[in-house]
């Protein structure tokens, strides 16, 4: 899933009435353990319900064969984090839930998750039973994992294939291809454009501006989990981005307005760009739009000739364990559970995401060709978001930011090495007061 922007604070007074209920959930009985875990869900699916009608019979399932019952309650995105904060806060929590696997680190650092050292993940399969790219999300380098790799995302371009075959192009394989193919796509007088960004979102050009820096052998961290948002390889990276709009004009102005994908989205949907730039789920929004599999294809985002082959980072959900539960065998059985090959299999079909565990191949399409190049994206184009807790704020600054240099240049002025500079200056600095 994307990175939700963290809360200055986690009230747990908020949340005392539901915490406490989880809290007691080693007085309900059922099956032959007498034990009923709860369980916070991430909303997965298109709404709260479809995901209680995806994840009842599963939780059935997994109740015939153990004796241990699951009290599911699916939460909103837009709660999930400040609740799992407070529970964290409070020492009052379910025993498993959903994070965001780019809030890994943050919430490692409260000390309020079982860690997964050696032997507990020998229990549910070993490190080397997950897709390791996926596996690097779980956690802080160097210490026992507290989150395990549940669902997976990867960004990939779309393209449209009736487009490309009337230009008599193929798929870009480079940046510089891909810029190309851009031009002689785009038809202003015909409003017709060669690739649509959601130049107003904020999470996605803090994820554009990753992608691109690490192409360009950047980072926006070094080792010691310090900013360094003005290193020249952060600079070209944004500025890859940015010349879309400013340099090459092969963006609608009028993108630089978008603040969701779905915007983004129905513009490529409608013929109207010829790329798109989205992660796995694009496949069900596109779908929405009316657009069907056949018309379109997916490849990795390119890099420049020559530059790292970064196509993407790990998105997705990871499961978890509050440290504090009183059921932690059951809850490390569940946790089995979800991440076995034939759950893995069933769930992320339903929800359109990748398997996070070997051996399990994608499912939520018939074509096979998407399949296996969203397989490959995660397993040799994609990188971890920066394993730091202040990621949240990196998507804040750095992202708000590249926002304002795209509707900068959507009005027309020109975009040089110095106004990155010092727009990813200002993100530096004010990073020390959002972490």
């Amino acid at each position: 899933m994307k990175t939700r922007t963290l809360a200055a604070g986690a009230c747990a007074v908020l949340l005392a009435a539901t915490l406490a209920a989880c809290s007691d959930s080693g007085s309900d009985t059922g099956g032959g353990s007498g034990v009923t875990l709860t369980y916070w869900a991430s909303n997965q699916g298109a709404s709260l319900d479809n995901d209680k009608e995806i994840l009842t019979p599963e939780l059935e399932k997994f109740t015939q064969q153990t004796g241990i019952k699951v009290k599911l309650e699916v939460v909103p995105w837009s709660d999930l984090t400040n609740n799992t904060l407070s529970a964290a806060v409070s020492g009052q929590g379910p025993d498993v839930l959903n994070i965001g696997n780019t809030n890994a680190v943050t919430f490692q650092s409260t000390g309020a998750f079982y860690p997964f050292d050696d032997a507990a993940l020998q229990k549910i399969g070993g490190k080397d039973h997950f897709v390791s790219s996926a596996f690097a999300t779980a956690g802080a380098a160097g210490k026992p994992p507290t989150s395990i790799p549940l669902y997976s995302q990867v960004y990939a371009l779309y393209y449209n294939k009736k487009l490309f075959a009337d230009a008599g192009l193929t798929p870009p394989k480079t940046w510089e291809e891909l810029i190309a193919a851009a031009q002689k796509l785009t038809n202003p007088a015909q409003k017709k454009w060669g690739i649509v960004i959601p130049g107003a979102t904020v999470n996605s050009s803090m994820h554009f501006s990753f992608i691109f820096s690490e192409q360009n052998g950047g980072s926006a961290f070094d080792a010691s989990g310090k900013p360094t948002f003005t290193s020249q390889g952060m600079v070209d990276g944004v500025r890859q981005y940015v010349d879309l709009v400013s340099k090459y004009k092969v963006v609608n102005p009028s993108a630089a307005q978008y603040s969701e994908t779905a915007q983004a989205a129905g513009d490529f949907a409608r013929g109207d760009a010829a790329m798109y730039m989205a992660q796995t789920s694009g496949i069900n929004v596109l779908q929405q739009n009316g657009m069907t599999p056949d018309q379109y294809g997916i490849v990795p985002i390119p890099a420049p000739a020559g530059k790292q082959q970064i196509g993407s980072f790990v998105a997705g959900s990871n499961i978890s364990i509050f440290k504090n539960t009183k059921h932690l065998d059951e809850a490390i059985e569940f946790v089995k559970f979800m991440t076995s090959a034939e759950e893995q299999q069933i769930l992320n079909k339903a929800y359109t995401s990748l398997p996070a565990v070997n051996g399990v191949p994608a499912a939520f399409t018939d074509d096979k060709e998407k399949l296996d190049a969203f397989t490959n994206i995660l397993a040799d184009h994609s990188k971890p978001l920066p394993l730091i807790s202040g990621v949240q704020a990196f998507q804040a600054n750095v992202g708000g930011a590249v926002v304002g240099l795209i509707g900068k240049a959507a009005t027309g002025a020109t975009i040089s090495d110095q106004d990155i500079r010092s727009a990813l200056e200002q993100a530096q600095q004010k990073m020390a007061t959002t972490k």
